[in-house]
């Protein structure tokens, strides 16, 4: 391989990261969420979510956290946002609402996750709420997260794929 083809097949591989890091932001603006993709990584969801379920948010600050939604919400202290239904609202007079949330299949409320003395979450904790999921696509993440040797492999294969492959 000479000097230009792989000038041409850096500058191509460049090419295709920028574009999914286009593709990301835009995501971010389009949706208003922080995370507009995420995978759910227990089973507290299921029956409704499963390991592995890529689910897609939205995060729009004008429109009313109701009871019986799907929220993913940061606490601090936790660096994995967590997938849980809303079981209760608690809206006060000035207008602001704080919320409670449960999984699915535990047997008790998220009181226990949140940060030391907060019983309530409130909006800005929300990094998204589930608009819809595709099942089982995200078991490739929970591979990788769990398998840090086979997520390296992969990214090396692609990588050389990338670089190496010849144009037609």
């Amino acid at each position: 391989m000479n000097k230009r083809q792989l000038y041409y097949q850096v500058l191509n591989f460049a090419m295709i990261v920028s574009s999914a890091l286009m593709i990301w932001k835009g995501l971010i603006v389009v949706t208003g969420s922080e995370s507009p993709i995420v995978v759910v990584l227990s089973g507290s969801m299921e029956p409704a979510f499963h390991r592995g379920d890529l689910l897609f948010l939205t995060n729009f600050h004008d429109d009313p956290i109701r009871a019986g939604e799907i929220v993913v919400f940061k606490v601090e202290g936790r660096d994995i946002p967590i997938v849980h239904r809303v079981i209760k609202i608690h809206e006060k007079e000035n207008g602001n609402i704080k919320f409670l949330t449960k999984g699915d299949n535990n047997e008790v409320d998220d009181r226990g996750l949140y940060k030391e003395g907060q019983n309530w979450l409130e909006k800005k904790d929300v990094v998204g709420r589930a608009r819809g999921f595709l099942p089982y696509v995200g078991m490739v993440t929970i591979i990788m997260n769990d398998y840090p040797k086979f997520k390296y492999a992969l990214l090396a294969v692609m990588g050389a794929y990338v670089l190496l492959k010849r144009e037609s």
